[in-house]
């Protein structure tokens, strides 16, 4: 009996240590990612370009983005460049001829398990379409898209109302307007291929109904929108979105 306790502890002791060892190395596979989504972003931070200046200062945002153009000329499936103030997204975007390519691959199409902001692969890369979605994933350090979360709070909401995307040849100054948690199946949110008068301004109606936080800077159908859109967690399979007017700078 003696010696049956003894066996049993010992591999009561051998199944602690193999847990500890096992969420030891879970942690350090985290960090590892987070460390290697950060060298890659410091890299990639010589394509950032340089934000537009403003009337007062006599200077406008200039037509051409050279670094943007550069980076194209590097990665062949680079769109542009977006910035969002007092948060951490500050990263290319991208776009292939899906939407799951590029969930876990950085610009050189190595595997990287935060993968690389991307925009939806229907969308026109000129941002010609009503409504162009980009998708980020939401990293628990707050790198690529984590930070939409703060937008979750509304005086960060409405203190944070605009933030700019670079493309080669135009510069746009997003206007924030709605923040809503959503499922992924949403038809209209989630549609990138909105034409017509009528369903515009239906996708107008469902998202100022759907807004946790709204700001009403009198957003039409013949405006250009742009939705960011990132995982939540306040429920099974929840996402969130933060959808903001474009206006060329």
């Amino acid at each position: 009996m003696k010696k049956i306790k003894i066996t049993v502890c010992v591999v009561l002791a051998f199944c602690f240590i193999a847990v500890i060892a096992y969420s030891g190395y879970q942690i350090w596979q985290i960090q590892s990612n987070y460390n290697q989504e950060a060298r890659i972003h410091d890299q990639l931070m010589i394509y950032k370009p340089s934000l537009p200046q403003t009337p007062g200062d006599g200077v406008f945002a200039p037509k051409v983005n050279q670094a943007v153009v550069d980076m194209q000329a590097r990665y062949p499936d680079a769109v542009g460049w977006i910035t969002i103030p007092n948060t951490k997204i500050d990263y290319p975007f991208v776009q292939a001829t899906d939407n799951d390519f590029y969930l876990h691959r950085d610009l050189d199409k190595n595997y990287l398990y935060t993968g690389t902001v991307f925009m939806d692969y229907r969308n026109h890369k000129d941002f010609s379409d009503f409504n162009t979605i980009i998708f980020g994933h939401h990293m628990k350090n707050g790198s690529m898209f984590g930070t939409l979360q703060d937008f979750n709070d509304q005086s960060f909401f409405n203190a944070n109302k605009t933030g700019t995307i670079f493309l080669a040849d135009k510069t746009y100054t997003i206007e924030f307007f709605a923040w809503i948690v959503l499922k992924p199946n949403d038809a209209q949110i989630y549609d990138p291929t909105i034409v017509d008068v009528t369903n515009r301004q239906a996708f107008l109606d469902h998202a100022k109904s759907m807004a946790r936080y709204y700001r009403d800077l009198g957003v039409t159908p013949d405006d250009h929108l742009v939705t960011l859109s990132t995982c939540n967690y306040e429920f099974d399979n929840a996402r969130e979105v933060l959808i903001g007017r474009l206006a060329e700078a």
